[in-house]
Formats: C-alpha cells, sequence, structure tokens
C-alpha cells in the first residue's frame, strides 16, 4: 500500500500557488453551500451577494460570518448539504450549555480530514511503521477518531486504548514498545506521574512522540513531559465545527507555530470587536473557512481562538502559514474590576517562576460586590520548605509579578505537589463562582 507522504508539490508551493488553490476551492465551495443548504442561501441573499461574485480571496469579506450560536440555531441537521444516507458519520459537542453542535461527514469529507491529520503527524516525526497509543476518549469527541484514522492512513499501527486506566496504558508502552502516544498535554502529565509512582523507567521506553490537542500546552507544560518521558511533544489544533483535528499542525523546525493546511482551510484574522481584517502578523480572532467540505459546509466560522498568522516559509521547507499557538480565547476572558485578565497571563507568569508547577487554578468570586480572583499555585517538590517565613515570601513574590503582569491584586495560595486536581479531558483552568 502507499501511504502519504511529504507532498512538496503542495507543502512547499509559493504563495501564489496555494492562493490560486484557495481561490478555485472558495468559489466551489461558496456556490456548494449556496446551492445546497437553505439558511447559507437566505444570509447570502440578505448581504446581497451571490457566488459570482466571489472573484478573489478577499471577495470572503463580502460574506455573513457563521458563529455556534447559528449551528445552535440549525439544530440537528439544518446547515447539512447532502442527504442523511448520504453521511457515514456523526460528530458533536458536548451540549453541556444546551443543545450540542452536530456535524456529519461524508466519504469525501473523511477522506480530506484523514489525509490532514497524516500530514500533521508527519510534521511531528510519525513515520510509517509506528505503533501510536490513543489515549483520547471515543465517542462524539472528534479527536479519537479523527486522530485514529489519520494515523491509520499514515501505515501506523492504532492501539485504541482511549482514557484512563493509567496503570495499563503503562503496560500497553511498555508491552507493545509503543512508539507514539496521542492525550490531552494534562492525560500525559498524569501518565508521566503514575508512571513515577510506579518506578516506570522512561530512559529505555520504546516512546518517542507525543501528539496532543484537546486543550491548550502552555510551554512550561511540555518541557516538563519532554523531560519526564524522554519524547517529542508536538502540539495540533483544530475544532469540531470546521472537521476536528487537523487544521494546523507543529512542525520540528518552528516549535511555538503549527502551519496551516492551506489547501484544505481559508484563514482569516479578525478584530474580535468589528470583525474587520487586522494587519497581517497582528493578533486576532481565527476565522476558518474549510474549502473541502461536502456534507456540512461552513463558511466564514469565528472560532474565539486568538492567534497571529505569518506566511514566511519555514526552517522545515514547508511555505503553508503559521499559526501562532491558541493561547486563549475571546470568550474566555475574564474581567475582573473592569480589568481585562486572560488565564493565559497567569501561565505565562508562573511559568517564569522556579519551583512552581505547570498546574494552576484561577477561583473568582464575589465578596460583598466586589470581584475577588484567587490562584492557586502547585509546588514543585523542591521548592517546598518547613520555614513558614520562606513559604510566605515566595508567596508574596508569585503575587507581585501576577499584579504587575495582570494588574490585578490576586490572593496566591500554594498546593502541595499533585495537589491541583489532574482530568482526563479539558483542564479546568478557572472556577467561576460569581453567578453561583
Amino acid at each position: 500500500m502507499a501511504y502519504p507522504i511529504f507532498q512538496p508539490n503542495i507543502e512547499t508551493a509559493s504563495r501564489e500557488e496555494i492562493r490560486s488553490i484557495q481561490l478555485e476551492k472558495l468559489k466551489t465551495q461558496v456556490s456548494w453551500a449556496y446551492d445546497k443548504v437553505d439558511w447559507y442561501r437566505a444570509r447570502f441573499d440578505e448581504a446581497g451577494v451571490k457566488p459570482a461574485d466571489i472573484q478573489t480571496l478577499e471577495d470572503i469579506r463580502l460574506l455573513p460570518f457563521t458563529d455556534k450560536q447559528v449551528l445552535r440555531d440549525t439544530y440537528p441537521f439544518g446547515l447539512f448539504a447532502v442527504p442523511l444516507n448520504e453521511v457515514l458519520r456523526l460528530h458533536s459537542s458536548s451540549g453541556t450549555t444546551g443543545k450540542p453542535i452536530v456535524v456529519g461527514y461524508n466519504a469525501h469529507d473523511l477522506d480530506v480530514w484523514s489525509d490532514c491529520i497524516a500530514r500533521l503527524a508527519q510534521m511531528a516525526g510519525v513515520v510509517p511503521g509506528d505503533r501510536a497509543q490513543m489515549a483520547f476518549g471515543y465517542g462524539m469527541f472528534t479527536g479519537g477518531f479523527g486522530l485514529h484514522y489519520g494515523l491509520e492512513k499514515l501505515g501506523c499501527m492504532v492501539v485504541p486504548a482511549s482514557s484512563g486506566n493509567t496503570e495499563r496504558h503503562l503496560m500497553m508502552i511498555e508491552d507493545y514498545q509503543m512508539t507514539v502516544l496521542i492525550a490531552t498535554p494534562s492525560y500525559a502529565m498524569h501518565i508521566g506521574e503514575v508512571a513515577e509512582s510506579c518506578g516506570f523507567d522512561w530512559e529505555k521506553s520504546s516512546l518517542r512522540v507525543g501528539l496532543f490537542g484537546g486543550e491548550p500546552c502552555p510551554p512550561a507544560l511540555k518541557q516538563e513531559i519532554e523531560s519526564t518521558m524522554h519524547i517529542t511533544c508536538t502540539d495540533n489544533y483544530g475544532l469540531t465545527e470546521v472537521m476536528g483535528p487537523g487544521v494546523s499542525g507543529e512542525c520540528l523546525a518552528s516549535r511555538d507555530h503549527q502551519h496551516i493546511a492551506e489547501d484544505h482551510f481559508l484563514w482569516e484574522v479578525v478584530d474580535p470587536e468589528t470583525g474587520n481584517a487586522v494587519e497581517e502578523g497582528g493578533e486576532g480572532e481565527l476565522v476558518l473557512t474549510p474549502l473541502d467540505k461536502q456534507a456540512f459546509p461552513v463558511i466564514r466560522y469565528r472560532t474565539h481562538d486568538l492567534t497571529r498568522v505569518i506566511c514566511e516559509p519555514c526552517a522545515c521547507g514547508r511555505t503553508h502559514a503559521r499559526m501562532e499557538k491558541v493561547r486563549s480565547r475571546t470568550d474566555d476572558m475574564l474581567i475582573i474590576r473592569g480589568t481585562n485578565v486572560y488565564p493565559r497571563q497567569v501561565a505565562d507568569v508562573l511559568a517564569g517562576i522556579a519551583g512552581v508547577s505547570p498546574h494552576f487554578r484561577i477561583v473568582l468570586d464575589n465578596d460583598k460586590g466586589l470581584d475577588t480572583m484567587s490562584v492557586l499555585v502547585e509546588l514543585e517538590p523542591e521548592a517546598l520548605s518547613d520555614s513558614f517565613a520562606a513559604m510566605d515570601t515566595f508567596r508574596k513574590r508569585i503575587a507581585e509579578k501576577l499584579k504587575q503582569n495582570t494588574l490585578v491584586s490576586a490572593q496566591v495560595k500554594l498546593v502541595e505537589p499533585n495537589g491541583i486536581e489532574r482530568t482526563f479531558g479539558k483542564t479546568k483552568y478557572v472556577e467561576d463562582n460569581r453567578k453561583k
């Protein structure tokens, strides 16, 4: 079987060639959405735009945005463009705040998706013949199935272990000689901690690569996992609404950015308030238009993820644009007494303090009408001291650094090693009690 390999005609194409591919696909995708989906036809007509008006990539700005509320309003199948008997798979969000987001894939969509996954895995150093241990949960979540079929397409052996039963994960890594681990970074760290308590020897482990996703992976956490497991950890990015994982992935030459699969996704970076494009390289909200979706086309989807995108060629040789790793969202901004605070700011401050682990929790309360912020900071074992004065001085130093960076006075509480709860799913960084 011929497995997909590095595709230089696509991944090292010139900017002109990439834009030409995108424009041709964009015209087709806009026409498809207009002809097949009543909601898009009505919105385009309201905006006075026809598919024939899209003659340049910039003309996409004539079209209305799509957001999560649209997907909820059209639940479950209002945005589908093919008959349901052509849909081979459904995925959805958890629906914890109401009706879930439901998306569908036909055979074409699944083939494109697995190709995107195979591409990002190769950028991370995965090769045909690798043995991949899946520690993502399966089910309606796109991560497990998305990575599973993409890695199989690459020619890897996939072990569908799912999440939980950490001791069994360690047994399989050792007994099956696994080389790739797929997990959320928080669960990977948990595996490392359990391994330490079991006396597992990572230096003798066959594991080589970690493919992480599902939640942000701050640099300090990645460094700790790499140091613990003796592996190379890479991030990938995606979201259910536009496909799942596979929108972008990290190469080994540019660890702080991720290459966007530009032949499959048209990206924009806009001002979250106005919706207008920001200057090239400026930070803003990422907007994505999948260029190959048939069952569930999405035009100009507002991700709420904040990032920057650069178009200069990468040292790895790839020319596809690179997005800065998403560290915050427009909707995770915290407003504390009129001051905007992002969890990313807290993570960045703590990452620069020796003796502090990457695990923390922000707790918001309201005391007699005034918002308060507490930060639970987990310590490394070497930072512990029997001296109350020394620990209090350390606590105050952390609080001062947080105030300098966030402009908010936070009460810092030091937590013993492993005192912050670990999760198998997405890590919860904020506990907001103000509305309780």
